[in-house]
């Protein structure tokens, strides 16, 4: 019998990730329009995520598209990052760890240049699950199916046999296109009872964990 495999995508479920408009900080700082930022950079945050620059040029870019001495591309930096990292679910990272040995694990994410060393040294991700596929270390993001090709390929497993948890619409779309079972994410409860289904296991209790 084949294993079954879960497959999650991180922004918004492995991390929350509310917006803290630091973008229209620092517009205002600058004495931008609104929106300014995002339309000045707009190419270079598409190549970090699927990889074709790399982190010091993308440094270089703020520096230059928006007129920023290096302290101040530092500070940016940073305030793009906190944004971007948000802060852990720790229920539903609890309850993922606990399926280790019971399925394969593997994330999927749309991420950005740079993601992965900071995400392995505050969440361990890397230790979380089997495999992380980010976007910008394949090229291609969701909903492409190559995306999801890569993470079931790289797992060794059927698509079949994936439920892929995602809190975007379409990327939940694309995987059933895939071949995957796939939830879309609204809260830990449902994604756990979801999950708990998809491995045959017991009930769940109200706050999600397994009762017996």
């Amino acid at each position: 019998m084949t294993m079954p495999c879960v497959i999650l995508d991180i922004g918004g479920i492995l991390e929350i990730t509310p917006e803290t408009g630091w973008t229209q900080q620092w517009e205002e700082r600058l004495e931008l329009p609104p929106g300014a930022v995002n339309e000045r950079m707009r190419d270079v945050w598409r190549a970090g995520s699927v990889g074709s620059v790399s982190e010091a040029e993308v440094h270089k870019q703020v520096a230059a598209r928006l007129g920023l001495d290096t302290p101040q591309v530092e500070a940016f930096m940073a305030d793009l990052w906190a944004e971007y990292l948000g802060a852990p679910n720790e229920e539903l990272i609890a309850y993922v760890r606990g399926l280790r040995g019971r399925c394969r694990l593997g994330i999927l994410s749309n991420s950005f240049v740079g993601a992965r060393e900071r995400e392995a040294v505050l969440y361990h991700f890397d230790e979380l699950v089997e495999q992380v596929v980010y976007s910008h270390e394949i090229g291609v993001e969701k909903p492409d199916l190559r995306a999801f090709e890569a993470a079931f390929a790289g797992l060794g497993v059927c698509p079949d046999s994936c439920l892929f948890i995602d809190d975007v619409a379409i990327n939940v779309e694309a995987a059933r296109v895939a071949g995957m079972q796939a939830h879309l994410f609204e809260d830990n409860a449902r994604a756990i009872t979801r999950v708990t289904a998809h491995l045959g296991a017991g009930p769940v209790s109200p706050r999600g964990a397994l009762l017996g």
